[in-house]
């Protein structure tokens, strides 16, 4: 997620402002550990680590007018271990029926698990097919953030939108839902005739029958279910293209037609950030890019992968928000391209994401990273010091002192190693765990084997201490 602002019609996203991890790199230096050695899931309710998911296949029908939605889940996974019993996520909607392998299973709904029972136990490596028939009246899901997932936009509430981070996919199909579970989405979405739906990938289809419109989009991922995203409702929309990101990217971008002019303006530099950020951190991981502005107002802008969502007060005509836009262009390398191992790792989202700001603002030739490294630093030095970014605990999840620490944390590295280390240790980093997950453990031992030098004395104190670290002297 972006942002530092809260503006929010409802405690509709959870705010923006996110955690980091809990470990230390290799090499020389002292080794500086958190307090808890191994830290527990933040959200030990949610996900199952007895399989692994590889293809989500989404049919959803859904009428505004009802509020109604009709879906059709199918998921192809294999076991992690030997299992009878299948565990996935889903909250407030109801299933009708479920197949295993394409033969009917015992099923049962409590606490927002989906329990299907297996005939027989299915062994460890063994490939298996689930098909789920589910429906109701989807809603956010109550969180300690607020409530988060699928919600209505509009006046007239004849919109949607999907905001699901960390735990708010359940609100609208069934997944398992970790953010290291990560496969291959397709998104079959009807809706009424007139309106239009968006989702994560490339549109590979759309039908317009008997007063509906079907709209059928692919993305090849791999993607957490939290960052997938379905987006209907009335929206003018535009298609452009970046030649400078390794290969042509096409920029989608869908708004209310009332809003075109401050639109065009604010995001008129997308596709240079896009390529400046190619040139930081390596080609763009995607088919694709897409900006969608829901008719909403929103506490801040959710960067879904291939698809990040703003609010109509994120747009207006001035580009007070380009920052922002910058922050979510940069999660699709960090956050969405190399995801979190768990959500205590969160800083190597935001505090990455983060710093992209201010390598956007010196590449305008405005306040250079260095100047917003060391205010931010001193502006941090006068709050209260009551947490480790590096494992910040659940309560802290979207505390703005993650994500301006860790990119403190990235800048303290930055002047220990240089400009040419250190760009090197972000492109490779990239490079590496693209399409996979991480954690901090893995990003200070890549720095550590990319510099050529131990690092956890130069990124300990940032990470896994309270006090906040004064630069060194360059």
């Amino acid at each position: 997620m972006g942002g530092r602002f809260a503006c929010s019609r409802r405690a509709l996203l959870a705010a923006a402002v996110l955690p980091l991890t809990a470990a230390a790199a290799t090499g020389s230096g002292p080794r500086r550990r958190p307090r808890r050695e191994q830290p527990q899931p933040y959200f030990p309710g949610h996900g199952s680590y007895g399989h692994q998911t590889l293809a989500y296949d989404l049919r959803i029908g859904y009428d505004p007018g009802a509020r109604w939605l009709d879906g059709h889940a199918r998921i192809e996974a294999v076991a992690n271990s030997g299992i009878d019993r299948i565990e996935l996520d889903l909250a407030r909607l109801d299933v009708r029926e479920a197949r295993l392998d394409d033969r009917p299973v015992a099923f049962r709904q409590r606490g927002g698990k989906l329990l299907i029972t297996a005939p027989r136990a299915l062994e460890v490596g063994r490939p298996f097919e689930l098909d789920i028939r589910y429906g109701g009246r989807p809603r956010p899901v109550s969180s300690q953030f607020g409530p988060i997932g699928w919600d209505r936009t509009g006046d007239d509430h004849d919109g949607t939108l999907v905001a699901s981070q960390p735990v708010g996919a359940p609100s609208w199909f069934p997944c398992n839902d970790r953010p290291d579970d990560k496969a291959s989405y397709t998104f079959e979405i009807t809706v009424p005739g007139g309106h239009q739906a968006l989702a994560n990938g490339s549109l590979v289809e759309h039908r317009e029958t008997g007063g509906s419109a079907r709209w059928t989009y692919h993305h090849p991922g791999p993607m957490a279910s939290y960052l997938a995203a379905v987006y209907t409702g009335r929206f003018a929309r535009e298609t452009w293209t970046v030649q400078d990101a390794g290969a042509p990217v096409p920029v989608h971008i869908a708004y209310p037609a009332g809003l075109a002019t401050e639109v065009r303006h604010d995001l008129a530099r997308q596709g240079r950030i896009l390529q400046v950020f190619t040139d930081l951190f390596g080609d763009y991981p995607f088919e694709s890019y897409g900006v969608v502005v829901v008719d909403a107002e929103l506490a801040a802008p959710v960067e879904n992968q291939t698809l990040s969502v703003f609010g109509t007060n994120h747009m207006d005509g001035k580009r007070s928000w380009e920052t922002l836009v910058a922050h979510e262009t940069a999660h699709q390398w960090f956050g969405n391209s190399v995801s979190l191992g768990d959500w205590q790792h969160i800083w190597l989202n935001e505090g990455f994401a983060t710093y992209a700001e201010w390598l956007w603002s010196e590449h305008l030739d405005e306040d250079d990273a260095d100047t917003l490294a060391r205010r931010a630093r001193d502006e941090l030095a006068g709050r209260r010091q009551n947490l480790r970014i590096a494992d910040p605990g659940r309560r802290h999840l979207f505390d703005d002192r993650i994500y301006v620490r860790g990119a403190c944390a990235l800048h303290a590295l930055r002047l220990s190693v240089g400009d040419t280390r250190f760009f090197r240790v972000l492109r490779t980093w990239h490079e590496a765990r693209r399409g996979g997950s991480a954690d901090t453990d893995a990003f200070l031992a890549h720095a550590t084997r990319v510099t050529g030098r131990g690092v956890a004395d130069v990124l300990g104190p940032w990470l896994f201490e309270r006090r906040v670290p004064r630069y060194a002297s360059v």
